[in-house]
């Protein structure tokens, strides 16, 4: 069975990425792991606290396996450490070691207002990985 790591946040609910798991599962059987980074914000503006983006986080988390597990989908997830996807995504794969995953999927917002992509997330990934990274550019929500 193939292994797949997931890096999403604002993008969990976007059908773009749904298709990309679903393109994924269409080569063989495969498993996903979805690791949300926080998000240094809150829903409420400028001020935040570590509480609150923890509860953000783990509420898309929880609201995104439910959808995959009903889209039928081998699907278990984790809130990252910190804000950093590069870094939160690689506490992972070291985690369970060298080979265990095939692939990473960084699902972002569109390019002019991603800061994942001004920071070149699926590049600097890939690079300190060595996993195959593959971009999903989802549209922007409404609270982006």
């Amino acid at each position: 069975m193939r292994h797949c790591l997931v890096v999403a946040h604002q993008t969990l609910d976007s059908p773009l990425l749904a298709e990309a798991m679903l393109e994924e599962v269409s080569q063989g059987a495969c498993a996903f792991h979805v690791v949300v980074p926080l998000l240094n914000r809150g829903e409420s503006g400028l001020t935040w606290t570590e509480a609150e983006v923890r509860a953000i986080a783990r509420d898309r988390l929880d609201q995104a396996l439910g959808r995959f597990t009903a889209q039928g989908f081998a699907v278990v997830g984790e809130i990252g450490a910190n804000s950093s996807p590069v870094d939160s995504a690689g506490d992972v794969i070291r985690r369970h070691g060298p080979g265990f995953y095939d692939l990473v999927i960084v699902s972002t917002l569109p390019h002019a207002i991603s800061r994942w992509l001004r920071i070149d997330v699926p590049t600097r990934l890939e690079r300190t990985t060595g996993v195959p990274v593959r971009h999903v550019e989802a549209p922007a929500h409404v609270d982006s």
